[in-house]
């Protein structure tokens, strides 16, 4: 099942560099031409798929032009899949990072390529849309991000990358000086909504690895038992923090058919959550709590500030289209996105 693309145009890579480069820091890899192709989901970094006869990899790299200050940092990614995918096998093994932009325009990172099916706006060719396979896949869902939420982070090495304390009030202030930062339209609504949350900030419960972008289209699924997640991607946000924090980016992605349509259509088509059979945001989050025992008191300050976060990466990326810094077509109407879901978020403050 295909699930890639030919190169965007203005996003290829020098195939013959690459290719050289390949060769020199992995010496075992098969006769043959590097070939390239592009996943087409995501908004953010750059994801390449990698072949050179039976070899397979991936590739990541930060999106073109000026970029946000701290975001897109590959060398972090590699460095939190390495602490990761020993004790939690769904992550990706990484295979090398390079931080010289020659190669392929910015600094970039390898790693292993995994086959699965992945669910974002429709199933895929060959699974049957059913209200059993959408209770699977959100039983999945949330018993993987328990998962996640149960490790250890003192046994790896996020312990030296992350600073738990204070992380909740960081985040708020941060993303808020964020969308400062990538401003463009005056939003409605955007200040009182900013005001709330500033003195809303709940205290936070023992913290946990998150991985902070924990969506159905950042999962792979086995084809043949839905059941079994085999991947799980894009843990650029990946820290040591709030494990609501993340519950609340997770319910935030989770859209519901009964949702108003600016939240189901802000990005472009709704989610597959929407179809019969996935759980609804409450179904979610009672089935995390029974399985953590966590206290759900403050999660509506959770989900809010998340619907705020995901204002705010929208906003940086409609900022550099608007700039000129991408082209990507996609990005063209991204300005009615933020402003939708300032809006989803101040209703709910």
């Amino acid at each position: 099942m295909k699930d890639t693309i030919p190169v965007r145009r203005g996003e290829e890579l020098d195939l013959q560099l690459l290719e050289k480069y390949l060769r020199e820091k992995l010496p075992d890899l098969p006769q043959g031409q590097l070939q390239v192709e592009q996943f087409p989901s995501g908004h953010s970094n750059l994801t390449y798929s990698l072949s050179i006869g039976p070899w397979e990899a991936v590739l990541r790299k930060r999106p073109l032009g000026p970029v946000a200050s701290k975001a897109h940092d590959m060398n972090r990614e590699y460095k939190i899949l390495k602490a990761i995918h020993p004790y939690f096998q769904i992550a990706p093994m990484p295979y090398l990072y390079e931080s010289d932009s020659s190669i392929t325009g910015s600094e970039f990172f390898v790693m292993e390529r995994r086959h699965g099916v992945v669910f974002d706006t429709e199933y895929p060719k060959g699974i049957e849309e059913t209200e059993e396979n959408g209770r699977k896949i959100s039983d999945a869902m949330v018993k993987n991000l328990v998962k996640l939420h149960s490790m250890d982070y003192t046994k790896t090495e996020l312990v030296d990358m992350a600073k738990p304390e204070g992380f909740l009030e960081r985040q708020v202030n941060g993303w808020i000086k964020r969308y400062e930062k990538a401003k463009t339209d005056d939003v409605q609504r955007v200040d009182q909504l900013t005001q709330w949350l500033k003195t809303n900030i709940p205290e936070s419960p023992s913290p946990t690895i998150i991985h902070y972008d924990f969506k159905p289209n950042n999962a792979m699924f086995d084809p043949n038992d839905l059941t079994k997640m085999v991947g799980l991607f894009d843990w650029e946000m990946t820290t040591v923090g709030d494990p609501l924090a993340d519950l609340g980016v997770s319910l935030s992605y989770w859209v519901q058919d009964d949702d108003p349509e600016l939240l189901k259509y802000g990005f472009g088509k709704p989610s597959i959550t929407t179809k019969a059979g996935f759980y609804s945001r409450e179904e979610f989050a009672k089935k995390y709590a029974d399985m953590t025992g966590a206290d759900l008191t403050n999660l509506s300050f959770y989900v809010t500030f998340a619907y705020f976060k995901l204002a705010v990466i929208a906003q940086q990326i409609y900022f550099r289209y608007k700039k000129g810094q991408t082209e990507d077509p996609r990005f063209a109407r991204f300005n009615q996105a933020v402003a939708a879901l300032v809006e989803i978020a101040s209703t709910r403050s």
